[in-house]
């Protein structure tokens, strides 16, 4: 019982998620595949509504409805430490920011829980919130902080002389000592019951183009410092300190993230991850 039409695959188009798609999109077949390429907040509804089938999705909103999802395993967006493009920016003390309003951005919700994770359960602290787009002055403007994710905070950090930058992904390691993982991939349950075939050969390619990115960074660098700006140095020390794995220390700290959030009330069931079993593998190796 598989589909009449082709699997649509959501791709977020920041840098970050780069070395899981660059290669990609070249091994898998267009009259089988469709990328469709949106910000994470738009993904993860897409994804919801099946509007889309596999994505690069935002972790929190996988756990939105983890029920309805299974995680392609060892692909993440994740950092050791810091991330370089998940940041809190101020040009107010932090005591003001902690006791005053922060802006938030509006493109992705993994990122706006953690800040709230952070602010209440390390800071103490319960400022307000407002949701913008993601404009740093525009944000500075109404608030006295201002949270950007992806390359909108990697444009605003190479800017942000007189700031004070707070790395979430440092900030979280220094506190947990944990890494955070702030992206996976996942389908629905319907697709991979229905295709699990073209589920691994997405599963395939997708761990193949990671493969071939991080063993020699050039190809995404050149292409960075061409859409984006920059120096190589920047993107090579950039890539290099993102993980794209999705083993049992990345795991461990989302586990962590995830019973914070319920803690807090931002999730409401404690997540059990299921993980994609590949039988055509299992298949070729028998």
């Amino acid at each position: 019982m598989g589909f009449n039409r082709p699997i649509t695959i959501g791709r977020i188009d920041y840098a970050n998620v780069w070395p899981i798609f660059h290669y990609a999109e070249q091994w898998l077949p267009q009259d089988r595949f469709v990328i469709d390429r949106r910000v994470p907040s738009e993904l993860n509804k897409a994804l919801h509504k099946g509007e889309v089938d596999i994505t690069s999705m935002s972790s929190y909103a996988y756990a939105e409805h983890a029920d309805d999802y299974i995680i392609l395993p060892n692909l993440s967006v994740s950092a050791k430490a810091r991330v370089n493009s998940i940041l809190l920016i101020t040009r107010k003390p932090i005591e003001t920011v902690l006791n005053g309003t922060i802006a938030l951005t509006s493109t992705s919700a993994t990122s706006v829980n953690l800040l709230r994770i952070i602010m209440s359960l390390y800071y103490q602290a319960s400022p307000s919130y407002i949701t913008m787009e993601p404009s740093l002055d525009s944000m500075l403007e109404q608030a006295d902080a201002a949270l950007l994710i992806g390359d909108n905070a990697i444009h605003a950090s190479w800017e942000s002389e007189g700031y004070t930058v707070i790395d979430l992904g440092e900030l979280w390691k220094n506190w947990t000592g944990y890494g955070m993982t702030f992206a996976l991939v996942a389908v629905r349950k319907t697709t991979a019951a229905a295709e699990p075939e073209a589920v691994a050969a997405v599963l395939h390619a997708l761990t193949e183009s990671k493969r071939f990115s991080l063993a020699d960074l050039t190809p995404l660098i050149n292409k960075a410092c061409e859409q984006l700006g920059g120096e190589s140095s920047y993107w090579r020390r950039y890539f290099q300190e993102l993980n794209y794995d999705f083993g049992e220390e990345e795991q461990a700290g989302l586990e962590l993230y995830f019973k914070y959030a319920k803690q807090l009330g931002l999730l409401n069931d404690d997540i059990h991850m299921q993980f994609f079993v590949d039988h055509t593998a299992l298949q070729v190796n028998e």
